[in-house]
């Protein structure tokens, strides 16, 4: 699965900047998304290309997948699913994910509706509404 998809739409969602912003959160951000740790202060200071986010949201998106895997993989999770997953991870991390109990609870009963009231019944919906809404929409399609 190339996933090509996917990452152009967590592409879009994000948006890109080759400066650093700060997020809804106010948390430093640069490229497609990526989040400025405490040690990457060369995003400050020094200019890249526009390739090297490219690199650098392939090493993001893998990092999300990885913790997709190891974190919600033993469920049998359809494609959209498991994208819908990806992404927020992408967004939220594996660990801000598992703190959607009910979300999660509905999604691995096949109930789309239901899981998709957690998603809009939510801190994070507040906070991204467009995201959250093109998210449902494109998990509730397929």
């Amino acid at each position: 699965m190339s996933f090509k998809e996917l990452k152009d739409r967590i592409k879009k969602n994000e948006g890109y900047s080759d400066k650093p912003y700060q997020d809804q959160l106010g948390f430093y951000t640069i490229g497609y998304g990526h989040l400025i740790t405490e040690k990457e202060n060369k995003y400050y200071i020094k200019k890249f290309k526009k390739k090297y986010f490219e690199e650098l949201f392939e090493i993001d998106f893998k990092k999300a997948h990885k913790q997709y895997k190891k974190k919600f993989f033993k469920k049998n999770h359809t494609t959209p699913e498991k994208e819908l997953l990806i992404e927020i991870i992408f967004q939220l991390g594996a660990k801000g994910v598992s703190k959607f109990k009910k979300m999660l609870y509905f999604l691995n009963k096949k109930q789309k509706f239901m899981a998709s009231l957690e998603m809009l019944d939510s801190l994070w919906y507040l906070q991204t509404p467009e995201r959250v809404k093109n998210l449902i929409k494109n998990y509730t399609k397929k």
